[in-house]
């Protein structure tokens, strides 16, 4: 009797271990559960934190985030509607909001990365096949005016109709209707990154350097008809200028030249002889140089002019 007592204290020691060593568990913040029994889900899922309980080695715990995930997409080559290729880098938030249905639907999150691979690739390349690459690589509040690269092509130069930024909700609503019933929620869908394929590319460079070379032209050339223009004006101003300069001396000049006049006749007035005599030594000075021999008739004007002054 007493042997069948001990045998019973210790099953019950065992149990009790058994209970406390598998029987409890701590839900951390940011996780929740789900309760397995041989495999099968039991009951629903645990979302709040704490010491939480389970039938030991019978059950046990599937623990999943409860905190928002990051889907990042590999890039994809798509065609938008008006046929240009591009590449997209996509990338999503996602949150497990029902625990119980994840697990029987998907059952691990590596397993959900791939659904969500196919869920929004697929949204993404239905929306964009049905819409220009206006619409993909340009806002909706996009401004004419503070655009860097101006293309000249008319349909380059739109805004666009929706923009980049409807183009990812419309995506995130398509997506979400085939996530809800996995127990995922799509929070938001974000194109991380659009670029041109190699070939597309390279024409989008050679029109951006002929745009540049364009528009460096038209600056040259406006600063060429500005510098004319200076130039003209500088050349207008120097003209007048000259042209004053030249009239002005011109009367000096002629202001001169009366006060000249004025002088001689007031000079022929006072001694006509010496006047004469004057202009004819003016004369002289004019046609005869230096260390000249002057050879004057005994009638010249001048040697009797000298001789009746008593000059030698």
């Amino acid at each position: 009797m007493k042997q069948a007592i001990q045998i019973l204290t210790l099953v019950l020691v065992a149990a009790v271990i058994a209970t406390v060593w598998d029987g409890f568990y701590i839900l951390q913040e940011g996780k929740q559960a789900v309760i397995t029994q041989f495999g099968a889900p039991v009951g629903k899922s645990e979302t709040t934190a704490g010491l939480k309980f389970k039938v030991p080695f019978i059950q046990h715990v599937r623990y999943f985030e409860k905190r928002i995930l990051i889907w990042d997409g590999d890039p994809n080559q798509i065609a938008t509607n008006d046929k240009t290729f591009i590449f997209m880098d996509n990338t999503a938030r996602w949150r497990i909001t029902d625990a119980l249905r994840f697990l029987q639907a998907v059952g691990t999150e590596m397993r959900a990365q791939t659904l969500l691979d196919d869920i929004i690739n697929g949204a993404v390349r239905d929306l964009v096949n049905q819409n220009d690459l206006i619409e993909i690589i340009r806002s909706s509040d996009w401004d004419k005016e503070y655009s860097f690269a101006r293309s000249r092509e008319e349909e380059m130069n739109r805004a666009p109709e929706k923009g980049r930024d409807k183009i990812s909700e419309m995506v995130l609503q398509q997506a979400s209707k085939d996530t809800l019933k996995y127990g995922i929620e799509l929070i938001d869908v974000m194109f991380k990154r659009v670029n041109y394929i190699q070939s597309v590319r390279e024409k989008v460079y050679s029109r951006m350097i002929s745009e540049r070379k364009r528009i460096a032209a038209e600056k040259r050339s406006l600063g060429e008809g500005r510098k004319a223009e200076i130039l003209g004006k500088v050349d207008r101003e120097l003209k007048e200028i000259t042209s004053e300069a030249k009239r002005k001396a011109t009367e000096i000049r002629g202001e001169a030249d009366a006060e000249a006049t004025k002088l001689y006749g007031e000079s022929y007035n006072k001694n006509v002889e010496f006047y004469f005599f004057q202009k004819s030594l003016e004369s002289y000075r004019n046609i005869i140089g230096e260390n000249t021999s002057l050879i004057l008739s005994p009638k010249s004007e001048l040697l009797q002019y000298l001789e009746s002054t008593g000059v030698r």
